[in-house]
C-alpha cells in the first residue's frame, strides 16, 4: 500500500506565559506511518495528546521538532516545513480535517456550508445526498445549524469533512454526539473512504466504532513536564 502520512520524531510543546514561562511537553518522538486504504486510531489515556497530534497533522499546531511527510499531488511534503499557501494547498486537496466541534460563520446554510467543502458545478448536489445521508431533514439544509442540535451539528461537520474525498481524513472522535444509528453511517462512510484508497487517523472514544474501522492502533504516550 503507499505510504501517505508519515511523522518522523514529531514534538510539541507549549509555553504557559500565564505561568511563569513554564514549558508544557505534549509530544514527543513520535513516529507513525499511515497506508492508502487503511485506518490508524490513536490510543492513549486522557491528556496524552492525540487531539494535540491532530491538530499538528493538519498544521493548526507548528511542530517545535521532527517532521510530517504528506503525500501531496504525488511527492512527499514535509508538513511542519511547508510555508502558509502550501499548508493551505494540501488542506483543499489533500487533508481532509473533522473536528469535536462545528465552527462556521454564522447564518450561513448548511447547505452553503458542506458545499462549499467541495469542488465542481456538482458540489451543491453532492452536498444535499450527504446531508441526507447522514439523516439531516431537508427542511433544515436551508437553515444556519447555529440553532442545530450538537449531534446534527456533527453530522454537518461530518459532511462537510467528507464531501471532498480527501485522500487523508483525519478524524477526531467522529461519532462522538452520535446516536447509534447515525454512528454506523459514519462507519459505513470511513469504511467506503478506506475501500476508495483513503488514509484515516482518528480518535474513537467509542470503542465499537474503533474496533469496526481500525486496521491498528498507535499509542500516544503522555509527557513529563518540563520546567
Amino acid at each position: 500500500m503507499t505510504l501517505m502520512l508519515r511523522t518522523e520524531n514529531l514534538a510539541k510543546r507549549f509555553v504557559l506565559h500565564l505561568q511563569g514561562g513554564v514549558r508544557l511537553a505534549v509530544l514527543d518522538g513520535v513516529d507513525m506511518e499511515v497506508r492508502a486504504g487503511e485506518c490508524v486510531a490513536l490510543a492513549g489515556p486522557s491528556g496524552a495528546g492525540k487531539s494535540t497530534l491532530l491538530r499538528a497533522l493538519y498544521g493548526n499546531y507548528r511542530a517545535d521538532n521532527g517532521k510530517i511527510w504528506v503525500r501531496h499531488r504525488s511527492a512527499m511534503v514535509d508538513l511542519a516545513a511547508a510555508p502558509p499557501r502550501t499548508v493551505l494547498d494540501i488542506r483543499a486537496h489533500t487533508l481532509g480535517y473533522v473536528s469535536q466541534f462545528l465552527r462556521v460563520v454564522p447564518r450561513v446554510p448548511a447547505l452553503r456550508i458542506v458545499a462549499e467543502a467541495a469542488a465542481g458545478a456538482d458540489a451543491e448536489a453532492r452536498a444535499t445526498e450527504l446531508l441526507r445521508q447522514l439523516n439531516i431533514p431537508a427542511r433544515l439544509h436551508a437553515l444556519p445549524p447555529a440553532t442545530f442540535s450538537g449531534g446534527e451539528q456533527q453530522r454537518i461537520n461530518l459532511a462537510r469533512g467528507f464531501i471532498a474525498g480527501h485522500p487523508i481524513l483525519l478524524l477526531d472522535e467522529p461519532t462522538a454526539s452520535l446516536d447509534a444509528s447515525n454512528a454506523r453511517i459514519v462507519v459505513g462512510m470511513i469504511r467506503d473512504a478506506k475501500a476508495r484508497g483513503a488514509a484515516v487517523v482518528g480518535i474513537f472514544h467509542d470503542t465499537e466504532v474503533r474496533d469496526a474501522v481500525a486496521d491498528r492502533l498507535y499509542e500516544v504516550r503522555p509527557q513529563q513536564d518540563a520546567a
